[in-house]
């Protein structure tokens, strides 16, 4: 097993590297999907060769591989319920334990969760704010409930 999880490590490029970092703190329900952070690393790393080749900075490059790596990814209902446990129920939940009980919870909410349409910049949206108020009654019932 550690020999696969090492070959899988060295297989990553560098936007491999970061994408896989990113989703790790903000979407660790798809640090699994392999297939997904290759492609999107492939897409990124062929946008900043691409941009390279156009005549482009290094610097403008990179801004372009970047929004293609993490198109899609800027908002994290993962982080969203991590604050909601920190600001809404610290009474009840150890901050250190936050985190193992949002991705715990994430499948759970997803009900919620499709009702909007969550998209990059969704916290700066009006209906961020019913998300969030929806999002805590629903921890509170599986809190209720003995999701811990």
């Amino acid at each position: 097993m550690k020999n696969t999880k090492n070959k899988t490590r060295q297989e990553l490029s560098y936007y491999g590297f970061s994408l896989l970092s990113y989703v790790k703190e903000n979407h660790p329900e798809r640090t699994a999907d392999t297939t997904f952070i290759k492609e999107r690393a492939d897409a990124a790393a062929e946008t900043y060769s691409n941009a390279v080749k156009n005549g482009q900075t290094h610097i403008e490059a990179e801004e372009l591989a970047s929004e293609v790596l993490y198109q899609g990814l800027h908002f994290s209902a993962y982080n969203t319920l991590v604050h909601i446990l920190w600001n809404e129920f610290s009474g009840e939940i150890p901050e250190e334990r936050a985190k193992e009980i949002a991705l715990q919870m994430l499948t759970q909410c997803s009900e919620v969760l499709d009702k909007y349409t969550l998209t990059d910049d969704f916290e700066s949206t009006s209906q961020y704010d019913e998300l969030y108020t929806e999002l805590t009654g629903t921890v509170e019932i599986l809190l209720e409930d003995g999701v811990q």
